[in-house]
């Protein structure tokens, strides 16, 4: 019956103390302050009592925590600490987000009330919790890369592209939009989210552009009667050009009529083992993926044939080019 007592007591006393719109009497203190803490960490809340105090409680809004030396709450993480009669402290352990609120030490001395205002403030790191997957588009699309964040406080959001050129900033926010992209703009792109609580969380995704096959190396080679001779091409393009190699309109074939063909990625070689006066002339190398086809004539010649031959002309289609070879080549006869 006793307990009961005083229970009612001391609940009413705390009530009288803490809940709000109730004014307090003249030479009462409330002194206020904030904690922050980063969550996962320990939370420490101090007040400050003398040996005049006859009731003592920590409260957490309207629920008690602590009375005296006996703990009332049923969370396990928060424990009384033992200090000196000087201070009524205790500790919050791996303090989470449903933490944060007002704490309030109230304090009976000479029957005057007392409290401590602790206003627990819990940060929480920035971390990613959407963003865009691998995406692979054709060249002039429309593209809109997302990346979404959580965090206390709100965290900021930066994209950067890394490409062939460096790491270049893009823009601020959760979206970038991207209109008619062009094959420069493929690449890795790095979206990077802070609020200053830890390290920044990064996450990268790849942007793959689709292009048609844009011929970058094609040269005419002298060669004499005899010799090896190698005729080059390369093409830039996505996915990987295919390559075909034509005399006039006469497709070649690997390993026929003394010729070879080896393709490595984006570069072509057409060599032959022992050129003939029959094998020099005007050829064609085509670049082809699912996205277009280009060409380009390329002259294999012998010495003595044309001066200087350093540029082979790049054409789609090559008609034209094949035209003015062709009459290049019946007017040396002459």
């Amino acid at each position: 019956m006793y307990n009961s007592v005083c229970f009612l007591i001391l609940t009413w006393v705390i009530a009288m103390l803490v809940f709000p719109g109730v004014p307090a009497r003249s030479g009462d203190s409330f002194l206020k302050d904030n904690i922050t803490v980063r969550q996962g960490d320990n939370a420490l809340l101090k007040c400050t009592v003398d040996s005049k105090v006859s009731r003592v409680a920590w409260l957490n809004r309207t629920t008690i925590l602590f009375a005296g030396d006996e703990k009332w709450s049923l969370d396990p993480r928060v424990i009384l600490l033992p200090t000196a009669h000087t201070e009524y402290s205790i500790k919050i352990q791996n303090v989470d987000v449903h933490d944060e609120g007002p704490y309030v030490c109230s304090i009976l001395s000479n029957k005057l009330p007392k409290s401590t205002k602790v206003h627990l403030i819990v940060q929480v790191p920035a971390k990613i919790v959407n963003v865009s997957k691998d995406i692979a588009v054709n060249e002039g699309s429309n593209v809109t890369l997302m990346c979404l964040a959580i965090g206390r406080p709100e965290p900021s959001i930066i994209w950067k592209h890394r490409s062939a050129n460096g790491l270049k900033f893009v823009t601020e926010g959760e979206y970038v939009e991207i209109t008619s992209i062009t094959k420069e703009q493929s690449g890795e792109y790095e979206c990077i989210s802070s609020n200053d609580v830890s390290a920044p969380d990064v996450r990268m995704l790849q942007v793959t552009v689709n292009y048609p096959p844009f011929i970058s190396k094609a040269r005419s080679t002298r060669t004499a009667v005899g010799q090896r001779g190698v005729l080059q091409c390369e093409a830039s393009a996505v996915p990987v050009a295919a390559f075909e190699w034509y005399k006039e309109d006469r497709k070649l074939f690997n390993g026929l009529n003394g010729v070879k063909i080896e393709n490595k990625g984006n570069h072509s070689m057409l060599i032959f083992f022992n050129v003939s006066e029959e094998d020099y002339g005007n050829y064609t190398c085509v670049a082809m993926n699912k996205m277009g086809n280009t060409n380009a004539s390329i002259i294999l010649y012998g010495p003595g044939t044309i001066n200087d031959v350093s540029r082979a002309s790049l054409s789609q289609p090559s008609s034209l080019c094949l035209l003015v070879t062709l009459i290049v080549l019946y007017l040396l006869k002459f």
